[in-house]
């Protein structure tokens, strides 16, 4: 068994292309497969990826944009059926999470239940050209998840991270309905619900220099809305979160 990347991709069409060009380099050396989830991208994204004829690619056409929880919930659905990956990876089609990075992930743990993030707030991890306003945005918001849920890791918001299929396979992934920065609060909260092992490795996030980003304020204030819901609900009924979360 081999792992497996899923990149999410709203017109992502050079920026793709210099990721999987990075990615076909390591590929060289490791073998996994890519699955790139496009959510039917009008610069065509989707089309340039399947001409360039990498055969550890694939493409799952999405009918239109419907943020970044669906499109990888569509994904997990999508690879575990197949029962040839052992590992999950989440990454940016940006650049901003590094190739470079990810062998370290990768060989971080092969504990069945796990979860690995690749960390930025922690020794050794680091941003480049974020300005300290983005830098302390994020910084904040991973504070006060971790203090509303009582999860005890350092970059509870980053997407770059590494889920054993065990561990997917465990959770009600269909139960799900958070996007963007909730998504990956929320995937953290289930998979710790779960009795996972969590790791963080240090990476480098570098903020994207080509294309334009998908944050928003919208983003942000639905991520700090909920995650307050879902504090209050682990307090008051933390069994019942536990039986929405995991099967």
């Amino acid at each position: 068994m081999k792992p497996v990347i899923l990149i999410p991709t709203y017109n992502e069409s050079v920026a793709i292309v210099e990721l999987l060009n990075s990615l076909s380099t390591l590929h060289n050396s490791r073998d996994f497969d890519v699955v790139v989830l496009d959510d039917n991208s009008p610069d065509k994204t989707a089309d340039i990826v399947d001409s360039m004829n990498l055969t550890w690619v694939s493409v799952l056409r999405r009918p239109a944009k419907a943020g970044l929880g669906a499109a990888y919930r569509a994904g997990f659905a999508y690879v575990l059926p197949m029962k040839k990956y052992s590992k999950v990876v989440t990454m940016d089609a940006d650049g901003s999470h590094r190739v470079a990075d990810l062998p370290f992930m990768l060989d971080a743990t092969d504990a069945p239940l796990a979860i690995t993030l690749g960390t930025r707030w922690m020794p050794g991890g680091s941003v480049v050209n974020w300005p300290k306003s983005r830098q302390l945005l994020s910084k904040s918001g991973t504070k006060y998840a971790r203090i509303a849920l009582g999860i005890p890791l350092n970059d509870l918001t980053g997407g770059f991270r590494v889920y054993s299929s065990q561990l997917l396979e465990k959770l009600n992934l269909s139960q799900m309905t958070a996007t963007g920065y909730c998504f990956q609060i929320e995937m953290a909260m289930a998979s710790e619900l779960a009795g996972a092992t969590m790791v963080e490795v240090p990476i480098t996030f570098v903020e994207r220099i080509n294309g334009v980003s998908k944050m928003s304020r919208a983003i942000v204030i639905e991520a700090l809305w909920q995650t307050t819901l879902w504090g209050f609900a682990r307090r008051l009924r933390p069994n019942a979160d536990k039986l929405h979360y995991v099967k």
